[in-house]
């Protein structure tokens, strides 16, 4: 297992394979980077050196009991580019991951980043408020963090269904994907997955998009039950400068396994370009 061991010293676990310019990719919530398998061995195959880490009390990493908020998440990152020493990356984040990525920006800058994507992302905000009436209520991540407290287990089973669509009519479920997500869920730390919920779903990353000035591809499901798209990409597509946006007609948060050749394609253009 490769790992690194940051200042406060905890243990994150990443993986990293391939030669040539590095595309690092940052997980969603709850999982680890194991949700990136496909896009890792794709874009590797390609001809670049490709990375992933877990989160903090995600995955295989520590699970901390303090640290387990934005500004330490994109520190970490950071700390991971620095020993790594990666420079000219591209910088790919999918939901909370994607807060990740755009936090990261925010407090560390883009001397070492030539690209970011943006995948089903959190940014700028999901919190309902009188300034982002697009958001949702507290109430609903109040019941995702209730959940995830009094039975995780049968919790994130139930939560795969929305996340890749297999809640729609006419959707083929695949138990894999479904046992996958729950699986790399419960790998993870209680305490660090419940403060996670906070991060993900009342940091407002509005000043740190603004700070994001490379070229940036912005991807969401138009039928995204987790991140609903018009209080995300639609908004941060417009914070962005220069950002183009993608969005997959009827496609859901887990796009990249329910859509992963067409993902793939347009991850590997976008980086090509």
């Amino acid at each position: 297992m490769s790992t690194i061991t940051t200042k406060d010293g905890t243990t994150i676990f990443y993986k990293d394979g391939g030669k040539g310019q590095p595309v690092v990719f940052s997980h969603g919530w709850p999982l680890s980077s194991d949700a990136w398998d496909a896009q890792m061995v794709f874009i590797g195959q390609q001809g670049y050196r490709v990375i992933a880490h877990d989160r903090r009390s995600h995955g295989r990493s520590d699970q901390t009991w303090d640290g387990n908020h934005m500004d330490q998440y994109a520190d970490d990152l950071a700390e991971l580019f620095e020993t790594l020493d990666l420079r000219d990356a591209v910088l790919v984040g999918h939901s909370t991951g994607g807060g990740e990525v755009t936090h990261y920006v925010g407090r560390h800058g883009t001397s070492r980043i030539a690209k970011v994507v943006l995948l089903g992302a959190v940014p700028p905000l999901m919190l309902k408020t009188e300034a982002n009436p697009g958001g949702l209520p507290i109430e609903v991540f109040d019941g995702i963090r209730k959940g995830t407290f009094d039975n995780r287990a049968q919790f994130y089973k139930d939560l795969a269904s929305p996340f890749y669509g297999y809640n729609r009519q006419g959707a083929t479920l695949s138990e894999g994907i479904r046992d996958s997500f729950w699986l790399q869920g419960m790998m993870g730390g209680l305490k660090g997955q419940l403060d996670c919920i906070r991060e993900f779903s009342e940091v407002d990353y509005t000043e740190a998009l603004k700070a994001i000035d490379v070229p940036t591809l912005i991807v969401h499901g138009e039928d995204d039950q987790i991140v609903p798209i018009g209080a995300a990409a639609m908004m941060s597509s417009k914070i962005v400068p220069g950002a183009i946006l993608k969005v997959y007609p009827g496609a859901p948060h887990g796009l990249a396994q329910t859509h992963q050749d067409q993902f793939n394609a347009d991850l590997l253009a976008f980086i090509r370009s």
